[in-house]
């Protein structure tokens, strides 16, 4: 058990640090709008109009919290795993 705690716990230091950058894991779509100068006279005379734009913005999360999730699911998974193969089962 004190190894799997120091497992964990060296994997969410690694989690903190900065190591490895970020992964974009999806991207947004986001409504930009500006006024800019009507076309033609209009805009000679000053009147405006508003451009709506939609841009992708990307969603990034760092490398160690990937890993840090990763590893903490797996040994979800692996203490799930002894448990069942641990539970005797009472017959009916």
């Amino acid at each position: 058990m004190k190894d799997e705690l120091e497992l964990i716990a060296g994997i969410t230091a690694l989690a903190g640090s900065s190591f490895g950058g970020a992964i974009t894991v999806a991207t947004v779509p986001t409504v930009v709008s500006a006024v800019a100068p009507a076309a033609g006279v209009a805009g000679w005379l000053g009147f405006t109009t508003t451009v709506t734009t939609i841009v992708a913005a990307p969603v990034s999360v760092p490398v160690g919290g990937v890993v840090a999730v990763g590893a903490l699911l797996t040994y979800g998974g692996y203490k799930a795993y002894n448990f069942i193969k641990n539970k005797k089962v009472k017959e009916v």
